[in-house]
């Protein structure tokens, strides 16, 4: 399973890819915002930049709603650097977007997938990755996980070609079931990555380990 990180801090992806299990990065307009990234040339220069530290996709999201528009960003988008993967939302223009760049050859990431209906359509249209929003769904009392492994499923019975990248990862928790289930995928935040570090006999075993090797070379 591949370890994406979902932010647009430098900071934290430089943290994760110097950890040794960065494999890519996710983006959206609400992330470059938290950053404090607006105005075309500075998005695309962070873009840049982002694609500079990882050796991975970094999924670029177009913000039209149109398939005219959607496919002007793209282009756009694809100049940055062979590593981006075009992040278009799960709506009727943008599965018409998904159908004409990968039939271009251009990675895609579908995202705002909350059905596996949605996921049919984006496997169909050739999307390279299918981002369904497990968090979310949690949220409003629905189990996301059981969305991602009926993807699975559906992916495997047909051998669609179409990543599952689960999103909107909240804990650890969420990526071991992700694991468990065959998500290809997980894109999480930095603390959510770290946290499976954590377990407190690891602490206290390696606080017993340098306590005895103290007593032995006093």
């Amino acid at each position: 399973m591949k370890f994406f990180i979902d932010t647009a801090n430098l900071k934290e992806i430089q943290e994760a890819h110097e950890l040794g299990v960065l494999d890519g990065v996710t983006t959206n307009p609400s992330l470059m915002a938290k950053e404090g990234i607006s105005g075309k040339n500075n998005i695309m220069s962070h873009y840049k930049a982002i694609c500079n530290i990882v050796d991975g996709d970094v999924s670029a999201e177009v913000i039209s709603t149109d398939f005219d528009g959607m496919i002007r960003e793209a282009e756009e988008l694809i100049e940055i650097d062979e590593k981006i993967v075009v992040k278009v939302p799960m709506i009727k223009d943008g599965v018409k977007a998904i159908k004409y760049l990968s039939d271009r050859g251009i990675k895609t990431n579908c995202t705002l997938v909350f059905s596996a209906g949605q996921a049919i359509l984006a496997a169909k249209a050739g999307a390279s990755y299918v981002s369904p929003f497990i968090g979310r769904l949690d949220d409003v009392s629905y189990d996301g996980m059981e969305l991602i492994e009926q993807i699975v499923t559906i992916y495997q019975n047909f051998s669609y070609t179409t990543e599952v990248l689960a999103a909107s990862v909240r804990h650890p928790v969420h990526i071991i079931k992700c694991a468990e289930v065959g998500a290809d995928v997980i894109t999480a935040p930095l603390s959510a990555i770290m946290a499976l570090l954590k377990h407190p006999l690891t602490d206290i075993g390696l606080e017993k380990f340098l306590a005895d090797y103290k007593k032995t070379n006093q």
